[in-house]
């Protein structure tokens, strides 16, 4: 049989990750909660076979290992709520806070610009009505949102219950689609898929707690207004690699001005964010998620602004597991293995001899 021309056989590639993307675009609402399950499915494979080797029933050890990350869940979303409500009950501190700040701007746009209060004032008329339109589309989206939102937070334990329940349904499926030759390669690759995924979320899980720990609770030893409420945002923020830390440190500024009013704590909380994050990028999450994980960082940047104009912020946070695991599928296939290089972060240059392998050059 004549072998397909190379360049059809890129446009056909190309055509593919097209036709994935217009797909993922309009299933969203059913799409994006069933991979939501299958990462979370993975995460719960240890805990489900800690259970499976204490005896416990299969049915029971899921149901078991859902319960616990429901269980840690809400404990997090408690704790937010807690200190969502102290902030409100500080609502008269941080009106005042907030009047102070915008007197001291408008002064400051005074002096600088020749603009006087007046007239500030009513070039905010002018242009209010926009704001406010912008705010009612806004407020009527996240309203019709929040449905689809209850649904996909309550059939998401649903999946994942069926996702481990039914896990060696999806592997022989897998399997049957392959020769029989080819079984045991194909075995590796999801082993190694699970590996990855496991890894990686769990790093970030371990991320998370330690930046709630360490940032909150230096915060509030300083005497930071309402510091654990930051390290929580901050920490949730950040499990979006480049743009959730930008926008974190952005929402923790506002909130130290809004409650203490002070630019030396606006400084000092600017400070330990940079110290947190230092300690973060260049200790604890090379160790925990680098030996998993080597996706260049254009990728990831593309890879979470596509996930974000896919399906919003859903995709945002599974941007970087899909891309792991497409990597990990792409490095043990030989066809699309220049796929996995283009993903990969190994800047070296290498030679291709003519038995196709890639080795390091000499």
């Amino acid at each position: 049989m004549k072998e397909i021309p190379v360049a059809i056989k890129r446009s056909i590639e190309l055509l593919g990750i097209f036709t994935a993307g217009v797909i993922l675009f309009i299933g969203k609402t059913i799409i994006m909660p069933l991979l939501m399950a299958f990462f979370i499915g993975l995460m719960l494979m240890p805990v489900f076979r800690f259970f499976r080797r204490k005896g416990i029933p299969e049915m029971l050890a899921i149901l078991l290992a859902i319960l616990s990350l429901t269980v840690s869940a809400s404990l997090v979303g408690w704790l937010f709520y807690d200190q969502v409500s102290s902030m409100v009950d500080d609502l008269p501190v941080v009106q005042k806070n907030i009047t102070a700040l915008l007197n001291n701007l408008s002064a400051w746009i005074s002096k600088v610009f020749g603009l006087s209060s007046v007239e500030q004032q009513s070039l905010i008329d002018r242009n209010s009505g926009r704001f406010f339109s912008f705010a009612e589309t806004a407020f009527k989206q996240a309203a019709s949102s929040l449905s689809g939102t209850i649904i996909f937070f309550g059939l998401l334990p649903v999946y994942v219950f069926f996702v481990l329940w039914y896990r060696n349904v999806f592997v022989r499926f897998i399997l049957m689609w392959n020769k029989t030759e080819a079984h045991e390669k194909v075995l590796m690759a999801i082993k190694r898929v699970e590996r990855v995924v496991k890894g990686y979320l769990f790093g970030l899980l371990i991320q998370f707690t330690y930046i709630v720990i360490l940032l909150g609770g230096i915060l509030t030893l300083v005497g930071i207004p309402h510091g654990l409420l930051i390290g929580i945002l901050f920490a949730f923020l950040n499990l979006i690699p480049y743009l959730g830390p930008l926008i974190g440190n952005i929402l923790a500024i506002l909130i130290t001005l809004a409650s203490s009013g002070s630019f030396k704590d606006v400084l000092i909380v600017f400070g330990i964010i940079t110290l947190v994050q230092f300690l973060d990028n260049n200790i604890l999450m090379p160790r925990i998620v680098g030996s998993q994980v080597k996706i260049n960082a254009l990728v990831s940047i593309v890879g979470i602004f596509t996930g974000g104009a896919l399906a919003g912020i859903t995709g945002m946070f599974l941007a970087m597991p899909i891309i792991a695991v497409m990597k990990a599928l792409f490095d043990h296939s030989v066809n699309f293995q220049k796929w996995g290089v283009l993903l990969g972060d190994d800047r070296k240059m290498h030679r291709i001899p003519e038995s196709g392998a890639i080795t390091d050059r000499q």
